[in-house]
């Protein structure tokens, strides 16, 4: 840890431009995915994740994923300082934002930034590049339409990676292929919004003003209703999120109709990250709507 340390000071030192020496670290946790810890330095205090993980390249497209969210100057972020690479270790540094208790009007503030963030808009739905959702690698080769890239980019390649780690059958292939063909009656037609890509409750926190922040991105340019969906899928945020949102950027009619089917790509990532009952709720989806 000590010659990760010294590694981690000389390009931090190198990319300030001012000596930085390391006081003092600690672990913190909340993730399964990284180690985390929070570092005092003579520069202030900064938040590091490490990884030891097969992808190198994971925390160079997170920092590239919060460097689009901090340039929209909508919602708060934590701001990315530098990644990198020692040895076996990658590492990615931000600012370190302390956790505090929401404001009052929290939840109104962060419907108000998160439509903003989504009128940030792009010609076609996709990226420039793949990055990661998780521990994933998320592809997004850049489509025409919604419909296109839900089927092309999410639903199909995942469900193939599922058949390969014989996870599910030749039958459910089939079942997500009948589906994607028929998406242009399901989804409606949208301008491509910018998405945080992995909106759950875990990945939103208050800052000691009660402000909101989030983290963990996995941006491209998609339907909307993927990050309001993903938002609901374990545990949701506070009904008057929704409200306020709905007031400031409508969503298009029977949006609530679709958020299962919005749910499947998260649902399908769970089931190649973890497997188990995650089959049954990806299997009661695709019948529901195949």
């Amino acid at each position: 840890m000590n010659a990760l340390i010294n590694n981690i000071e000389q390009q931090l030192s190198a990319h300030l431009n001012q000596l930085v020496q390391i006081e003092n670290h600690r672990q913190v946790f909340g993730g399964d995915i990284n180690q985390a810890f929070y570092l005092q330095t003579n520069a202030g205090p900064f938040f590091l994740k490490l990884n030891e993980g097969n992808f190198k390249d994971m925390f160079q497209k997170e920092f590239e994923g919060l460097q689009m969210l901090h340039q929209t100057k909508t919602v708060k972020i934590p701001e990315p300082v530098l990644y990198g690479s020692f040895e076996d270790h990658i590492f990615l540094f931000t600012e370190f934002i302390q956790k505090g208790n929401a404001s009052k009007n929290f939840w109104q503030t962060f419907a108000s930034q998160l439509a903003a963030l989504h009128k940030h808009t792009n010609e076609q739905f996709g990226l420039s590049s793949g990055n990661y959702v998780g521990t994933l690698p998320q592809q997004n080769n850049y489509c025409n339409s919604w419909q296109e890239f839900y089927a092309t980019q999410r639903i199909l390649p995942l469900m193939q990676l599922v058949f390969d780690q014989n996870k599910c059958s030749k039958a459910d292939i089939m079942s997500a292929e009948k589906l994607c063909n028929h998406l242009h009656n399901l989804l409606p037609e949208e301008m491509p919004a910018l998405v945080h890509g992995d909106l759950w409750n875990g990945n939103l926190m208050s800052d000691k003003n009660g402000t909101p922040v989030i983290y963990d991105p996995a941006v491209y340019y998609g339907n909307r209703e993927m990050d309001i969906a993903m938002s609901l899928l374990f545990g949701g945020f506070s009904n008057y999120f929704y409200e306020y949102y709905n007031e400031l950027l409508p969503l298009q009619p029977g949006w609530k109709m679709r958020i299962q089917l919005h749910t499947l790509y998260p649902l399908l990532v769970h089931l190649v990250l973890f497997g188990g009952n995650y089959y049954y709720q990806v299997m009661n989806i695709l019948q529901k709507y195949s």
